[in-house]
């Protein structure tokens, strides 16, 4: 290397630095004094000790690097020496490990032995040496460590046998400008060295004599430049063995699966202290450039074409799209322009720099107000956990207002969640006494929440109940806020017209539910066999004390457009699945019957949500005309382990195979029509819900990820209406290995005739319309996902939904080619287009 090259370099990486960890132990420096008579005496077996013969004991050192409270190599020892004078080795020790294998916290422990005896060997004193220095350099050149008398060295994080102690002592002072002068930072001169070397023999000699310390001497090797600590890359970590001791000893494992274990991105992270702090020249130049841009002229700035295309792309983002600096700055450049679009508004939001008080003031105060409506989608986004400012919150709930009670309805469940990132409801305030622009104020949500439940009771028997079961959740802090969210709901339905009416309605339900769910769970926990079970239940339910068989009209919890009477015993049944959940019947008021599952044991939030979803995307296809006939049945969770679910009668798949042989056959037997051409002896409208119902089945369950499918829990009725139940996982959870993208089984293909017929073409191309249709809805999908990350839903928590979701819509692709990908996906999962061991693969699948 030439000279003006090695100017140039400063430091190298550990990393780099593939050498065995090497050192020399060189002396030990101090006097060993024999013991006393009166020692001897009190303990004879003290003059066996190697400190007590008239010559040099044979005295070694014994050595260990350590990490973290583990040795990561075994002990190494000096070799046997005669000693004349002093007791130097002079020996160098190579450790089976490489230098850029080094943890930061490495140790080596050193122990200097004496004779203590036959077969014994006794301390003379150990020290422990950190291989780091505090700047995270490693230690070079010689060392002079303090022997602690009488203990062995210990390799401990917080070791009590440290090599250095401010010893304030002339040899250490002088060893100290050795160690400069032999890194060059003192100026030398030959015959003034000589001089003061001679001198410092002699201080040595006499320092040596006059101190009770024992020092032992060792020598590091002696690098160009500082090696600074720093970790392999994760791909180069692959080739090393010594990195996954417990891997390769314990078991025979496959390279690839340790190269994927190293290469996964995902298992390892770096730390970055500097993550969270904006970088200081990015923050002055977006000043400097903002600065410019608040003038008046830019109130009447106008983009170009291609400015123009530009912010078309930036403004089709998904939500959970981050913006570049260089994207914000272009955003914020053109705000007065873009305040006139609709979906511009999410996108400003996320290029205001929120520190900036003169920046939050303008885009609060002076652009929120002028900007034009949003959508539904949007505003429900700005109602996420990253909308901190209240005045921006308060917009969204303005724009909510809009809505109707149906449109409510549906985004319901979400809107409750949302109160979470309310800023009253985390008691952060107290904290936030640094000035700042950000408004922390009341946004509003809640009173918007109540005021629309106190004025329709159907929207306000469903809050009271989505209220009810955060109430009870195991978050005290959310449950308290809940509670007075509560509290205020039942003060406004007091002011209201018949108030007090509704109030006991409520109360008369809660009571209702309390009674069922502690009988569901007395009957599923009890040893009875099943039909003792529906005795009891059926006794419980016509004893005229327990209020059930016949009461003064109540609105059903599940579905309060029903007006309930009372609860038909000898039609209610128990389930044989393991929850034995009831089948109940409940009298309506107007004649009808309305039949529900009631679960206890049983987290049915998960449900909820998705059937919530469904419900939500029936109404954006019927909205664009498709009626793919989906029964989103009612699901109502009451409880954070209970809840009730709409019965539908209808068979499962698995029965109707064992019963009638193909689901033709079940239709048939139902709905017979011999004169109808093409339908197999079905009546024609039969077949076309089936189809239908098959397609928008198909879709939203690939949309939402549904999981788990097997022919128990894929449901047909009578009339041809066919749809899933049970969604203990979404979001492309699945407890089955290779399971199929879209849930098509070969049962489903049948009843439509076959993968060759009209029918199944037909069921095709509901499947390509839906997608296209609800791939225009993709983001009030996602936000409404979103907001439930804090819902205590097991396959939301801790999870990237947005991605998971996104992933399915395929919003990369233009209409066309999302098309082909969905039909794709289809063929994939058709049984006739797939290889033979597919076959077997998705075979097993649709087994439960």
């Amino acid at each position: 290397m030439d000279k003006d090259n090695r100017d140039d370099i400063t430091f190298a990486k550990l990393s780099d630095l593939k050498l065995p960890v090497t050192f020399r132990i060189s002396q030990l420096e101090g006097i060993r004094r024999p013991r006393s008579f009166v020692e001897l005496i009190e303990q004879p077996e003290l003059r066996f000790h190697g400190v007590q013969s008239s010559t040099l004991a044979d005295l070694y050192v014994t050595c260990q690097l350590v990490a973290d409270n583990k040795p990561l190599t075994i002990p190494f020892r000096t070799s046997f020496k005669a000693f004349k004078n002093t007791y130097t080795w002079n020996e160098w020790i190579t450790l089976p490990v490489r230098y850029c294998d080094l943890p930061l916290s490495s140790q080596i422990t050193f122990t200097v032995w004496d004779i203590g005896g036959p077969r014994t060997a006794v301390p003379v004193g150990g020290s422990t040496f950190r291989l780091f220095g505090k700047k995270w350099t490693l230690r070079r050149g010689k060392h002079r460590l303090l022997l602690w008398p009488g203990i062995e060295a210990d390799g401990s994080v917080e070791s009590t046998t440290p090599s250095k102690l401010e010893v304030r002592d002339e040899m250490g002072r002088l060893e100290k400008l050795v160690k400069k002068y032999e890194r060059g930072d003192l100026p030398k001169s030959d015959w003034l060295d000589k001089m003061a070397f001679r001198k410092m023999e002699e201080i040595h000699a006499a320092e040596t004599e006059k101190s009770e310390n024992l020092f032992l001497y060792i020598d590091l090797p002696r690098f160009d430049f500082p090696v600074i600590f720093s970790e392999l890359e994760a791909n180069a970590v692959a080739s090393t063995s010594t990195v996954l001791p417990t891997v390769t000893q314990t078991a025979p494992a496959t390279p690839s699966i340790v190269a994927s274990f190293t290469t996964d991105m995902s298992l390892w992270s770096v730390v970055d202290p500097d993550v969270s702090h904006e970088n200081p020249v990015e923050d002055k130049h977006r000043r400097l450039v903002r600065s410019h841009r608040s003038s008046p002229y830019d109130r009447e700035l106008k983009p170009n074409a291609k400015i123009r295309d530009e912010l078309g792309v930036l403004l089709n983002y998904s939500p959970s799209h981050q913006l570049t600096s260089e994207e914000k700055d272009l955003i914020w450049k053109f705000r007065f322009y873009l305040a006139r679009d609709k979906r511009g508004l999410t996108k400003f939001l996320k290029s205001v720099t929120w520190r900036d008080s003169s920046e939050v003031k303008q885009a609060v105060e002076e652009l929120l107000p002028q900007w034009t409506e949003i959508d539904t989608d949007d505003a429900l986004e700005l109602l996420g956990p990253n909308t901190v400012d209240s005045r921006v919150r308060a917009f969204a709930v303005k724009q909510l207002s809009r809505a109707d009670d149906e449109e409510l309805l549906l985004y319901l469940l979400q809107l409750v969640q949302a109160l979470k990132f309310e800023s009253a409801a985390s008691d952060q305030r107290s904290s936030r006494s640094t000035p700042s622009a950000i408004s922390y104020d009341d946004s509003g949500l809640t009173d918007f929440l109540i005021a629309r439940g106190v004025k329709n009771q159907i929207l306000g028997n469903r809050l009271y109940w989505y209220l009810m079961v955060e109430v009870a959740l195991e978050d005290r802090v959310m449950a308290k806020m809940y509670g007075r969210v509560v509290f205020k709901f039942m003060n406004k339905i007091l002011e209201a017209e018949n108030g007090s009416e509704r109030r006991e309605l409520m109360r008369r339900q809660g009571l209702m539910v309390d009674t069922l769910a502690k009988r569901a769970r007395e009957l599923r926990t009890s040893k009875d066999p099943r039909p003792k079970k529906i005795e009891k239940l059926r006794s419980f339910l016509a004893d005229s004390k327990n209020g059930l068989s016949s009461m003064p009209p109540l609105p059903l919890p599940l579905n309060a457009r029903f007006e309930i009477t009372g609860i038909i015993a000898e039609k209610s049944s128990v389930f044989k699945s393991n929850l034995y959940p009831l089948l109940l019947y409940f009298q309506c008021s107007d004649g009808t019957e309305f039949p529900i599952i009631f679960k206890d044991g049983d987290d049915m939030r998960q449900d909820q949500l998705v059937i919530q979803l469904f419900t939500l995307m029936d109404r954006l296809l019927r909205k664009e005309n498709l009626d793919l006939k989906l029964s989103p049945y009612d699901v109502l969770a009451t409880g954070p382990l209970q809840g009730m679910a709409q019965f539908i009668p209808s068979k499962t798949i698995a029965a109707i195979v064992s019963d009638h042989g193909t689901l033709l056959n079940y239709l048939r037997a139902n709905n017979p029509d011999e004169g109808s051409v093409g339908t197999s002896g079905v009546e024609p409208t039969v077949i076309d819900t089936f189809v239908r119902s098959c397609a928008g089945y198909c879709v939203v369950t690939y949309l939402l990820g549904v999981g788990d499918r097997h022919l128990d829990n894929l449901l047909l009725a009578p009339d041809g209406h066919f749809f899933h139940v049970d969604f203990g996982y979404i979001l492309g959870r699945d407890p089955k290995p290779f399971p199929p993208p879209v849930k098509v089984c070969k049962e489903m293909v049948d009843g439509m005739g076959g993968a060759q017929s009209p029918h199944y073409a037909r069921f095709k191309n509901f499947c390509f319309t839906a997608f296209t249709i609800l791939r225009k809805s993709a983001n009030l999908i996602l936000n409404l996902v979103a907001l439930m990350v804090d819902a205590n839903i097991p396959d939301i928590k801790h999870r990237d939904v947005h991605e998971q979701i996104q992933e399915k819509f395929r919003l990369d692709l233009t209409e066309e080619e999302a098309i082909k990908h969905f039909e794709a996906l289809l063929n994939e999962t058709s049984y006739l287009t797939v290889v033979l061991d597919r076959i077997h693969d998705l075979a097993q699948y649709w087994r439960s």
